[in-house]
């Protein structure tokens, strides 16, 4: 089976999640700097076949679009024009860095290391990718 592929789009770093080739486990990749992203996803997709990708969609707390929403949405547009083959599905992304946060924090790692962002950033697309495979698309 392909893997499904998932991202915390952010202007300094992009974090990036992937499933196993089942699809049963969601598991963080790497964090990227933007303008490196679609050469790493070419690389990537050189050497494993990606189903679909899937995108936090970032909102304020009413549900309107965020300021970062336009950023992820031309993202999603090169990806969609590098990749058209691959869907695309978006995630509700409102909660994802504090439950990153929350997550590091339980993990009772050092607090040195619990401040790298990298870290933060790669959890946030892996819970965004886990609630992507907890609930059916529509």
């Amino acid at each position: 089976m392909p893997r499904i592929m998932a991202f915390d789009y952010g202007t300094k770093r992009v974090g990036i999640a992937v499933t196993d080739p089942m699809q049963i486990i969601a598991t963080g990749l790497d964090t990227v700097h933007p303008k490196d992203l679609v050469q790493y996803l070419k690389n990537y997709l050189a050497r494993e076949t990606v189903e679909a990708f899937v995108f936090g969609d970032p909102k304020q707390m009413d549900g309107t679009p965020s300021d970062s929403a336009q950023h992820v949405k031309g993202f999603a547009r090169t990806l969609k024009k590098t990749f058209p083959d691959i869907p695309q599905y978006w995630v509700d992304e409102r909660f994802t860095s504090k439950l990153a946060h929350e997550t590091v924090l339980q993990s009772g790692i050092r607090k040195q290391d619990r401040q790298n962002k990298e870290r933060i950033d790669t959890i946030s697309a892996t819970i965004i990718l886990q609630y992507f495979m907890e609930h059916p698309r529509l």
